[in-house]
Protein backbone atom coordinates (compact mmCIF):
# COMPACT_ATOMS: atom_id res chain seq x y z
CA UNK A 1 0.00 0.00 0.00
CA UNK A 2 1.34 3.45 -0.92
CA UNK A 3 1.53 5.82 2.04
CA UNK A 4 -1.41 8.25 2.07
CA UNK A 5 -0.77 11.91 1.32
CA UNK A 6 -3.63 12.78 3.67
CA UNK A 7 -1.43 12.12 6.70
CA UNK A 8 1.33 14.58 5.85
CA UNK A 9 -0.38 17.25 3.72
CA UNK A 10 -1.68 20.65 4.77
CA UNK A 11 -3.51 23.61 3.33
CA UNK A 12 -2.58 27.00 4.75
CA UNK A 13 -5.19 29.57 5.74
CA UNK A 14 -3.70 33.04 5.27
CA UNK A 15 -5.77 36.00 6.43
CA UNK A 16 -5.12 39.49 5.13
CA UNK A 17 -5.57 42.72 7.09
CA UNK A 18 -3.58 45.92 7.71
CA UNK A 19 -2.05 47.72 10.69
CA UNK A 20 -4.38 50.72 10.31
CA UNK A 21 -7.01 49.24 12.62
CA UNK A 22 -4.75 48.80 15.64
CA UNK A 23 -3.65 45.79 17.64
CA UNK A 24 -7.03 45.10 19.28
CA UNK A 25 -8.65 44.55 15.89
CA UNK A 26 -5.71 42.47 14.66
CA UNK A 27 -5.95 40.28 17.76
CA UNK A 28 -9.61 39.64 16.98
CA UNK A 29 -8.77 38.90 13.34
CA UNK A 30 -6.17 36.39 14.52
CA UNK A 31 -8.62 34.68 16.87
CA UNK A 32 -11.38 34.51 14.26
CA UNK A 33 -8.96 33.07 11.72
CA UNK A 34 -7.85 30.43 14.20
CA UNK A 35 -11.46 29.41 14.86
CA UNK A 36 -12.29 29.20 11.15
CA UNK A 37 -9.19 27.07 10.53
CA UNK A 38 -10.22 24.79 13.39
CA UNK A 39 -13.76 24.47 12.02
CA UNK A 40 -12.42 23.49 8.62
CA UNK A 41 -9.80 21.20 10.12
CA UNK A 42 -12.38 19.33 12.22
CA UNK A 43 -14.83 18.88 9.38
CA UNK A 44 -15.15 15.62 7.52
CA UNK A 45 -15.25 17.45 4.21
CA UNK A 46 -11.64 18.72 4.38
CA UNK A 47 -9.32 15.68 4.09
CA UNK A 48 -6.06 17.28 5.31
CA UNK A 49 -4.86 19.52 8.13
CA UNK A 50 -5.90 23.17 7.81
CA UNK A 51 -3.06 25.20 9.26
CA UNK A 52 -3.71 28.78 10.35
CA UNK A 53 -0.82 31.13 9.52
CA UNK A 54 -0.20 34.50 11.19
CA UNK A 55 -2.27 37.40 9.84
CA UNK A 56 -0.41 39.35 7.14
CA UNK A 57 -0.48 43.16 7.13
CA UNK A 58 2.20 44.24 4.65
CA UNK A 59 3.88 43.26 1.39
CA UNK A 60 6.94 41.71 3.01
CA UNK A 61 4.82 39.42 5.19
CA UNK A 62 2.72 38.35 2.20
CA UNK A 63 5.76 37.63 0.04
CA UNK A 64 7.42 35.71 2.85
CA UNK A 65 4.49 33.43 3.70
CA UNK A 66 3.68 32.65 0.05
CA UNK A 67 7.35 31.90 -0.61
CA UNK A 68 7.27 29.54 2.38
CA UNK A 69 4.20 27.86 0.87
CA UNK A 70 6.09 27.33 -2.39
CA UNK A 71 8.95 25.51 -0.68
CA UNK A 72 6.92 23.56 1.87
CA UNK A 73 6.61 19.84 1.11
CA UNK A 74 3.55 19.65 3.34
CA UNK A 75 1.62 22.59 1.86
CA UNK A 76 -0.48 21.52 -1.14
CA UNK A 77 -2.43 24.77 -1.44
CA UNK A 78 -3.23 28.17 0.05
CA UNK A 79 -6.60 29.52 1.21
CA UNK A 80 -6.68 33.32 1.35
CA UNK A 81 -9.33 35.38 3.15
CA UNK A 82 -9.52 39.12 3.76
CA UNK A 83 -11.20 39.48 7.17
CA UNK A 84 -10.81 43.26 7.03
CA UNK A 85 -9.70 45.52 4.23
CA UNK A 86 -6.25 44.45 3.02
CA UNK A 87 -4.80 46.87 0.44
CA UNK A 88 -4.24 44.76 -2.65
CA UNK A 89 -0.91 46.22 -3.75
CA UNK A 90 0.67 44.47 -0.79
CA UNK A 91 -0.27 41.13 -2.39
CA UNK A 92 1.30 41.73 -5.82
CA UNK A 93 4.81 40.44 -5.19
CA UNK A 94 3.61 37.36 -3.33
CA UNK A 95 0.90 36.44 -5.84
CA UNK A 96 3.23 36.84 -8.82
CA UNK A 97 5.60 34.29 -7.29
CA UNK A 98 3.02 31.85 -5.87
CA UNK A 99 3.30 28.38 -7.41
CA UNK A 100 0.88 26.47 -5.20
CA UNK A 101 -2.89 26.29 -5.89
CA UNK A 102 -4.85 29.23 -4.48
CA UNK A 103 -8.40 29.30 -3.16
CA UNK A 104 -9.98 32.68 -2.46
CA UNK A 105 -12.42 32.09 0.41
CA UNK A 106 -15.05 34.80 0.61
CA UNK A 107 -16.64 34.37 4.01
CA UNK A 108 -17.11 36.19 7.31
CA UNK A 109 -16.88 35.13 10.92
CA UNK A 110 -20.51 35.72 11.94
CA UNK A 111 -23.58 34.41 10.15
CA UNK A 112 -26.03 37.12 11.20
CA UNK A 113 -25.51 40.82 11.76
CA UNK A 114 -26.14 42.15 15.31
CA UNK A 115 -28.61 44.69 13.96
CA UNK A 116 -29.33 46.44 17.28
CA UNK A 117 -25.71 46.79 18.42
CA UNK A 118 -23.75 47.15 15.22
CA UNK A 119 -21.32 50.09 15.23
CA UNK A 120 -18.25 51.20 13.31
CA UNK A 121 -15.94 48.99 15.34
CA UNK A 122 -17.94 45.98 14.19
CA UNK A 123 -17.99 47.31 10.62
CA UNK A 124 -14.21 47.82 10.55
CA UNK A 125 -13.59 44.33 11.88
CA UNK A 126 -16.09 42.43 9.72
CA UNK A 127 -15.61 43.84 6.26
CA UNK A 128 -14.74 40.86 4.07
CA UNK A 129 -17.44 42.17 1.72
CA UNK A 130 -15.08 45.11 1.22
CA UNK A 131 -11.67 43.48 1.57
CA UNK A 132 -12.32 40.44 -0.60
CA UNK A 133 -13.45 42.62 -3.48
CA UNK A 134 -10.12 44.42 -3.31
CA UNK A 135 -8.37 41.05 -3.26
CA UNK A 136 -10.50 39.72 -6.11
CA UNK A 137 -9.51 42.72 -8.22
CA UNK A 138 -5.78 42.24 -7.82
CA UNK A 139 -6.03 38.52 -8.63
CA UNK A 140 -7.89 39.36 -11.84
CA UNK A 141 -5.50 42.23 -12.60
CA UNK A 142 -2.55 39.81 -12.32
CA UNK A 143 -4.40 36.94 -14.06
CA UNK A 144 -3.75 34.84 -10.95
CA UNK A 145 -5.15 31.29 -11.34
CA UNK A 146 -7.44 30.52 -8.41
CA UNK A 147 -10.74 29.06 -7.28
CA UNK A 148 -13.25 31.35 -5.57
CA UNK A 149 -15.64 29.97 -2.96
CA UNK A 150 -18.25 32.23 -1.35
CA UNK A 151 -20.10 30.94 1.70
CA UNK A 152 -20.01 30.66 5.46
CA UNK A 153 -17.69 27.95 6.74
CA UNK A 154 -20.46 26.64 8.97
CA UNK A 155 -22.35 25.53 5.86
CA UNK A 156 -21.62 21.95 4.68
CA UNK A 157 -21.79 22.97 1.02
CA UNK A 158 -19.05 25.56 1.54
CA UNK A 159 -16.84 22.98 3.23
CA UNK A 160 -17.66 20.41 0.52
CA UNK A 161 -16.48 22.79 -2.20
CA UNK A 162 -13.30 23.57 -0.28
CA UNK A 163 -12.74 19.85 0.28
CA UNK A 164 -13.19 19.14 -3.42
CA UNK A 165 -10.54 21.76 -4.20
CA UNK A 166 -8.20 20.30 -1.57
CA UNK A 167 -8.50 16.85 -3.16
CA UNK A 168 -7.64 18.33 -6.54
CA UNK A 169 -4.61 20.00 -4.94
CA UNK A 170 -3.52 16.63 -3.56
CA UNK A 171 -3.68 15.16 -7.06
CA UNK A 172 -1.67 18.04 -8.47
CA UNK A 173 0.94 17.69 -5.72
CA UNK A 174 1.24 13.96 -6.41
CA UNK A 175 1.90 14.49 -10.11
CA UNK A 176 4.53 17.14 -9.41
CA UNK A 177 6.90 14.39 -8.17
CA UNK A 178 5.35 11.27 -9.74
CA UNK A 179 7.66 8.60 -11.19
CA UNK A 180 6.18 6.25 -13.79
CA UNK A 181 7.85 2.98 -14.84
CA UNK A 182 7.07 1.73 -18.34
CA UNK A 183 7.90 -1.95 -18.82
CA UNK A 184 8.47 -2.05 -22.55
CA UNK A 185 7.19 0.51 -25.01
CA UNK A 186 3.84 1.50 -26.45
CA UNK A 187 1.69 -1.07 -28.26
CA UNK A 188 2.88 -1.03 -31.85
CA UNK A 189 0.91 1.10 -34.28
CA UNK A 190 -1.43 2.66 -31.70
CA UNK A 191 -1.78 6.46 -31.77
CA UNK A 192 -3.82 7.67 -28.80
CA UNK A 193 -1.70 5.97 -26.13
CA UNK A 194 1.43 7.71 -27.43
CA UNK A 195 2.39 11.20 -26.29
CA UNK A 196 5.09 13.70 -25.44
CA UNK A 197 6.75 12.56 -22.21
CA UNK A 198 8.94 15.66 -22.05
CA UNK A 199 5.87 17.90 -22.22
CA UNK A 200 4.14 15.74 -19.61
CA UNK A 201 6.98 16.36 -17.16
CA UNK A 202 7.02 20.07 -17.95
CA UNK A 203 3.24 20.35 -17.67
CA UNK A 204 2.32 17.98 -14.82
CA UNK A 205 5.70 17.14 -13.27
CA UNK A 206 5.39 13.39 -13.89
CA UNK A 207 8.61 11.69 -14.96
CA UNK A 208 7.95 8.79 -17.35
CA UNK A 209 10.81 6.42 -18.18
CA UNK A 210 11.11 2.96 -19.73
CA UNK A 211 12.65 -0.10 -18.07
CA UNK A 212 13.45 -3.39 -19.73
CA UNK A 213 10.90 -6.11 -19.05
CA UNK A 214 13.72 -8.47 -18.13
CA UNK A 215 14.77 -6.05 -15.39
CA UNK A 216 11.36 -6.84 -13.94
CA UNK A 217 11.89 -10.55 -14.63
CA UNK A 218 15.10 -10.44 -12.59
CA UNK A 219 13.12 -9.05 -9.64
CA UNK A 220 10.45 -11.73 -10.13
CA UNK A 221 13.00 -14.54 -10.21
CA UNK A 222 14.56 -13.38 -6.94
CA UNK A 223 11.27 -13.90 -5.08
CA UNK A 224 11.52 -16.62 -2.43
CA UNK A 225 9.08 -19.57 -2.35
CA UNK A 226 8.22 -18.86 1.29
CA UNK A 227 7.06 -15.36 0.31
CA UNK A 228 4.92 -16.86 -2.45
CA UNK A 229 3.35 -19.24 0.08
CA UNK A 230 2.50 -16.34 2.38
CA UNK A 231 0.92 -14.29 -0.41
CA UNK A 232 -1.14 -17.26 -1.61
CA UNK A 233 -2.55 -17.61 1.89
CA UNK A 234 -3.56 -13.93 1.68
CA UNK A 235 -5.33 -14.68 -1.59
CA UNK A 236 -7.19 -17.59 0.00
CA UNK A 237 -8.29 -15.37 2.90
CA UNK A 238 -9.36 -12.45 0.68
CA UNK A 239 -11.00 -13.84 -2.45
CA UNK A 240 -13.17 -16.71 -3.61
CA UNK A 241 -10.35 -18.74 -5.13
CA UNK A 242 -11.25 -21.27 -7.83
CA UNK A 243 -10.75 -24.84 -6.55
CA UNK A 244 -8.28 -25.69 -9.33
CA UNK A 245 -5.95 -22.94 -8.01
CA UNK A 246 -5.80 -24.20 -4.42
CA UNK A 247 -2.57 -25.75 -3.11
CA UNK A 248 -2.21 -29.26 -4.50
CA UNK A 249 -4.82 -28.72 -7.23
CA UNK A 250 -4.25 -29.03 -10.98
CA UNK A 251 -3.67 -25.31 -11.75
CA UNK A 252 -1.99 -24.22 -8.53
CA UNK A 253 1.26 -23.54 -10.37
CA UNK A 254 -0.50 -20.76 -12.32
CA UNK A 255 -1.39 -19.05 -9.04
CA UNK A 256 2.19 -19.40 -7.80
CA UNK A 257 3.49 -17.76 -10.96
CA UNK A 258 0.95 -14.93 -10.57
CA UNK A 259 1.95 -14.40 -6.95
CA UNK A 260 5.63 -14.40 -7.86
CA UNK A 261 5.01 -11.72 -10.50
CA UNK A 262 3.12 -9.60 -7.96
CA UNK A 263 5.90 -9.80 -5.38
CA UNK A 264 8.61 -8.99 -7.91
CA UNK A 265 6.66 -6.14 -9.50
CA UNK A 266 5.75 -4.67 -6.13
CA UNK A 267 9.39 -4.72 -4.98
CA UNK A 268 10.58 -3.13 -8.23
CA UNK A 269 8.09 -0.28 -7.84
CA UNK A 270 8.79 0.22 -4.15
CA UNK A 271 12.58 0.20 -4.57
CA UNK A 272 12.37 2.73 -7.41
CA UNK A 273 9.84 5.04 -5.74
CA UNK A 274 7.35 4.52 -8.57
CA UNK A 275 3.67 5.24 -7.98
CA UNK A 276 2.49 4.34 -11.50
CA UNK A 277 3.49 1.88 -14.20
CA UNK A 278 2.56 0.35 -17.55
CA UNK A 279 2.83 -3.09 -19.12
CA UNK A 280 2.52 -4.30 -22.71
CA UNK A 281 1.44 -7.76 -23.86
CA UNK A 282 3.69 -7.33 -26.93
CA UNK A 283 6.76 -7.16 -24.69
CA UNK A 284 6.69 -9.72 -21.88
CA UNK A 285 10.29 -10.90 -21.97
CA UNK A 286 10.71 -14.01 -19.84
CA UNK A 287 7.51 -13.43 -17.81
CA UNK A 288 5.51 -16.65 -17.69
CA UNK A 289 2.13 -14.88 -17.93
CA UNK A 290 0.70 -11.45 -18.59
CA UNK A 291 0.47 -9.64 -15.23
CA UNK A 292 -3.21 -9.57 -14.37
CA UNK A 293 -3.75 -10.30 -10.70
CA UNK A 294 -0.63 -8.33 -9.80
CA UNK A 295 -1.81 -5.23 -11.66
CA UNK A 296 -5.30 -5.45 -10.15
CA UNK A 297 -3.97 -5.68 -6.61
CA UNK A 298 -1.44 -2.89 -7.09
CA UNK A 299 -4.19 -0.61 -8.40
CA UNK A 300 -6.25 -1.46 -5.33
CA UNK A 301 -3.29 -0.29 -3.25
CA UNK A 302 -3.28 3.08 -5.03
CA UNK A 303 -0.88 2.61 -7.94
CA UNK A 304 -1.61 4.20 -11.30
CA UNK A 305 -1.66 1.84 -14.28
CA UNK A 306 -1.99 1.92 -18.04
CA UNK A 307 -2.09 -1.07 -20.37
CA UNK A 308 -0.10 -1.40 -23.60
CA UNK A 309 2.35 1.29 -22.52
CA UNK A 310 -0.36 3.91 -21.93
CA UNK A 311 1.55 6.12 -19.52
CA UNK A 312 -0.89 9.07 -19.76
CA UNK A 313 -3.74 6.98 -18.35
CA UNK A 314 -1.38 5.60 -15.69
CA UNK A 315 -0.57 9.18 -14.65
CA UNK A 316 -4.23 10.19 -14.46
CA UNK A 317 -5.24 7.02 -12.63
CA UNK A 318 -2.67 7.75 -9.93
CA UNK A 319 -3.84 11.36 -9.67
CA UNK A 320 -7.48 10.32 -9.25
CA UNK A 321 -6.52 7.60 -6.76
CA UNK A 322 -4.89 10.30 -4.62
CA UNK A 323 -7.90 12.61 -4.96
CA UNK A 324 -10.21 9.74 -3.94
CA UNK A 325 -8.24 8.66 -0.87
CA UNK A 326 -10.63 8.00 2.03
CA UNK A 327 -13.81 8.44 -0.02
CA UNK A 328 -16.41 5.72 -0.61
CA UNK A 329 -16.35 4.13 -4.04
CA UNK A 330 -13.44 3.06 -6.19
CA UNK A 331 -11.23 4.04 -9.12
CA UNK A 332 -10.02 1.77 -11.91
CA UNK A 333 -8.33 1.53 -15.25
CA UNK A 334 -11.07 0.97 -17.82
CA UNK A 335 -11.66 0.52 -21.53
CA UNK A 336 -14.79 0.94 -23.65
CA UNK A 337 -15.22 -2.51 -25.16
CA UNK A 338 -18.65 -3.11 -26.69
CA UNK A 339 -22.24 -1.83 -26.70
CA UNK A 340 -25.77 -2.97 -25.99
CA UNK A 341 -27.76 -0.82 -28.42
CA UNK A 342 -31.22 -1.91 -27.36
CA UNK A 343 -33.34 1.20 -28.18
CA UNK A 344 -34.07 3.26 -25.11
CA UNK A 345 -31.62 1.48 -22.82
CA UNK A 346 -28.29 1.69 -24.61
CA UNK A 347 -25.36 0.64 -22.44
CA UNK A 348 -21.59 0.33 -22.63
CA UNK A 349 -19.78 -2.81 -21.48
CA UNK A 350 -16.33 -1.85 -20.28
CA UNK A 351 -13.52 -4.21 -19.37
CA UNK A 352 -9.95 -5.02 -20.31
CA UNK A 353 -8.01 -8.18 -20.90
CA UNK A 354 -7.31 -8.53 -17.18
CA UNK A 355 -6.60 -5.20 -15.53
CA UNK A 356 -9.69 -3.83 -13.78
CA UNK A 357 -9.29 -2.64 -10.18
CA UNK A 358 -11.28 -4.51 -7.51
CA UNK A 359 -11.97 -1.23 -5.68
CA UNK A 360 -15.06 -0.90 -7.90
CA UNK A 361 -16.30 -4.47 -7.32
CA UNK A 362 -19.87 -5.10 -6.19
CA UNK A 363 -19.00 -8.28 -4.29
CA UNK A 364 -15.96 -10.29 -3.25
CA UNK A 365 -14.01 -11.05 -6.44
CA UNK A 366 -13.35 -14.58 -7.57
CA UNK A 367 -9.76 -15.55 -8.37
CA UNK A 368 -9.66 -17.61 -11.55
CA UNK A 369 -7.42 -18.76 -14.40
CA UNK A 370 -8.48 -18.74 -18.05
CA UNK A 371 -6.80 -18.80 -21.44
CA UNK A 372 -5.80 -15.48 -23.01
CA UNK A 373 -5.38 -15.35 -26.77
CA UNK A 374 -3.03 -12.35 -26.54
CA UNK A 375 0.57 -12.39 -25.31
CA UNK A 376 1.65 -15.94 -26.23
CA UNK A 377 2.26 -16.94 -22.60
CA UNK A 378 0.77 -19.27 -19.99
CA UNK A 379 -2.86 -18.77 -18.97
CA UNK A 380 -2.88 -15.84 -16.51
CA UNK A 381 -4.67 -15.61 -13.17
CA UNK A 382 -7.02 -12.70 -12.60
CA UNK A 383 -9.75 -11.35 -10.32
CA UNK A 384 -13.23 -11.58 -11.82
CA UNK A 385 -16.16 -9.40 -10.71
CA UNK A 386 -18.76 -6.90 -11.86
CA UNK A 387 -18.62 -3.22 -10.86
CA UNK A 388 -21.06 -2.01 -8.21
CA UNK A 389 -23.89 0.27 -9.39
CA UNK A 390 -23.09 3.92 -8.68
CA UNK A 391 -22.78 7.35 -10.23
CA UNK A 392 -19.38 7.57 -11.87
CA UNK A 393 -17.10 9.63 -14.09
CA UNK A 394 -15.21 8.27 -17.08
CA UNK A 395 -12.04 10.34 -17.60
CA UNK A 396 -9.76 10.21 -20.62
CA UNK A 397 -6.57 12.10 -21.46
CA UNK A 398 -5.23 12.76 -24.96
CA UNK A 399 -2.11 14.50 -26.26
CA UNK A 400 -3.45 16.89 -28.91
CA UNK A 401 0.01 17.99 -29.99
CA UNK A 402 -0.11 21.54 -28.66
CA UNK A 403 -1.71 20.58 -25.34
CA UNK A 404 -3.14 17.81 -23.21
CA UNK A 405 -6.91 17.40 -23.24
CA UNK A 406 -9.05 15.84 -20.52
CA UNK A 407 -12.56 14.64 -21.35
CA UNK A 408 -14.94 13.62 -18.55
CA UNK A 409 -18.27 11.86 -19.06
CA UNK A 410 -20.74 11.53 -16.21
CA UNK A 411 -22.25 8.03 -16.27
CA UNK A 412 -24.36 5.67 -14.19
CA UNK A 413 -22.85 2.24 -13.50
CA UNK A 414 -25.64 -0.36 -13.57
CA UNK A 415 -26.16 -4.08 -13.15
CA UNK A 416 -25.59 -6.03 -16.36
CA UNK A 417 -28.81 -6.68 -18.25
CA UNK A 418 -28.20 -10.41 -17.90
CA UNK A 419 -25.54 -12.66 -16.32
CA UNK A 420 -22.16 -12.93 -18.07
CA UNK A 421 -21.14 -16.54 -17.33
CA UNK A 422 -18.66 -16.79 -20.21
CA UNK A 423 -16.88 -13.46 -19.80
CA UNK A 424 -13.63 -14.40 -18.02
CA UNK A 425 -12.64 -10.90 -16.91
CA UNK A 426 -13.83 -8.17 -14.55
CA UNK A 427 -16.19 -5.67 -16.14
CA UNK A 428 -18.44 -2.67 -15.64
CA UNK A 429 -21.68 -1.73 -17.39
CA UNK A 430 -22.75 1.89 -17.58
CA UNK A 431 -25.26 4.27 -19.09
CA UNK A 432 -23.55 7.48 -20.23
CA UNK A 433 -25.05 10.95 -19.83
CA UNK A 434 -27.00 12.44 -21.48
CA UNK A 435 -27.49 9.48 -23.84
CA UNK A 436 -25.36 6.91 -25.55
CA UNK A 437 -25.50 8.66 -28.95
CA UNK A 438 -24.75 12.18 -27.69
CA UNK A 439 -22.00 11.15 -25.30
CA UNK A 440 -20.32 8.90 -27.85
CA UNK A 441 -20.45 11.51 -30.62
CA UNK A 442 -18.99 14.12 -28.27
CA UNK A 443 -16.27 11.72 -27.08
CA UNK A 444 -15.28 10.94 -30.67
CA UNK A 445 -15.32 14.61 -31.72
CA UNK A 446 -12.98 15.41 -28.83
CA UNK A 447 -10.48 12.74 -29.85
CA UNK A 448 -10.78 11.18 -26.40
CA UNK A 449 -9.09 7.79 -25.85
CA UNK A 450 -10.37 4.24 -25.49
CA UNK A 451 -8.33 3.73 -22.30
CA UNK A 452 -9.85 5.66 -19.41
CA UNK A 453 -10.09 6.12 -15.67
CA UNK A 454 -13.42 5.14 -14.14
CA UNK A 455 -14.12 6.58 -10.70
CA UNK A 456 -17.16 6.22 -8.48
CA UNK A 457 -15.40 8.21 -5.74
CA UNK A 458 -14.46 11.54 -7.36
CA UNK A 459 -16.89 13.88 -9.11
CA UNK A 460 -16.49 16.29 -12.00
CA UNK A 461 -16.12 19.25 -9.61
CA UNK A 462 -12.82 17.90 -8.30
CA UNK A 463 -11.59 17.03 -11.77
CA UNK A 464 -12.51 20.55 -12.90
CA UNK A 465 -10.47 22.03 -10.03
CA UNK A 466 -7.54 19.77 -10.97
CA UNK A 467 -7.71 20.91 -14.60
CA UNK A 468 -7.71 24.56 -13.54
CA UNK A 469 -4.75 24.06 -11.20
CA UNK A 470 -2.67 22.34 -13.87
CA UNK A 471 -3.75 24.55 -16.77
CA UNK A 472 -5.17 21.54 -18.63
CA UNK A 473 -8.07 21.68 -21.07
CA UNK A 474 -11.20 19.92 -19.77
CA UNK A 475 -14.35 19.07 -21.68
CA UNK A 476 -17.31 17.70 -19.74
CA UNK A 477 -20.09 15.52 -21.15
CA UNK A 478 -23.07 15.51 -18.79
CA UNK A 479 -26.86 15.51 -18.78
CA UNK A 480 -26.95 19.03 -20.29
CA UNK A 481 -24.62 18.30 -23.21
CA UNK A 482 -25.77 18.66 -26.79
CA UNK A 483 -23.70 17.87 -29.87
CA UNK A 484 -24.01 21.44 -31.16
CA UNK A 485 -22.94 22.96 -27.83
CA UNK A 486 -20.05 20.51 -27.51
CA UNK A 487 -18.84 21.19 -31.05
CA UNK A 488 -18.83 24.91 -30.29
CA UNK A 489 -16.94 24.31 -27.04
CA UNK A 490 -14.25 22.47 -29.02
CA UNK A 491 -13.91 25.42 -31.37
CA UNK A 492 -13.80 27.99 -28.58
CA UNK A 493 -11.21 25.93 -26.72
CA UNK A 494 -9.02 25.69 -29.80
CA UNK A 495 -9.05 29.45 -30.19
CA UNK A 496 -8.41 30.08 -26.49
CA UNK A 497 -5.53 27.65 -26.17
CA UNK A 498 -3.82 28.81 -29.35
CA UNK A 499 -4.02 32.42 -28.17
CA UNK A 500 -2.99 31.56 -24.60
CA UNK A 501 0.04 29.61 -25.86
CA UNK A 502 1.24 32.70 -27.71
CA UNK A 503 0.86 35.18 -24.84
Amino acid sequence: MIASRLVTSQVWLITGSQSLYGQDILDQVTEHSRQIAERLDRSGEIPVEVRCLPVVTDADAVARVLSDANTSDECVGVIAWMHTFSPAKMWIRGLKNLRKPLLHLHTQFDVELPWHSIDMDYMNLNQAAHGDREFGYIQSRLSTPRKTVAGHTGEPETRRRIGSWVRAALGRAELSTLKVARFGDNMRGVAVTEGDKVEAEAHFGAAVNTYGVNDLVDAVERVQPADVDKLIQEYLNTYAVAPELHPGATRHISLRHGAQIELGLRKFLQDGGFHAFTTNFEDLGRLRQLPGLAVQRLMADGYGFGAEGDWKTAVMLRAVKVMADGLPGGTSFMEDYTYDLTPGRERILGAHMLEVCPSIAAETPTLEVHPLAIGDRDDPVRLRFTAAPADAVILGISDMGARFRLVANEVRVVEPTAPLPNLPVACAVWEPMPSWATSTEAWLMAGAPHHTVMTTAVGVDTIDDFAEMTGTELLVIDEDTTVRQFRNALRWNDVYHHIAAGL
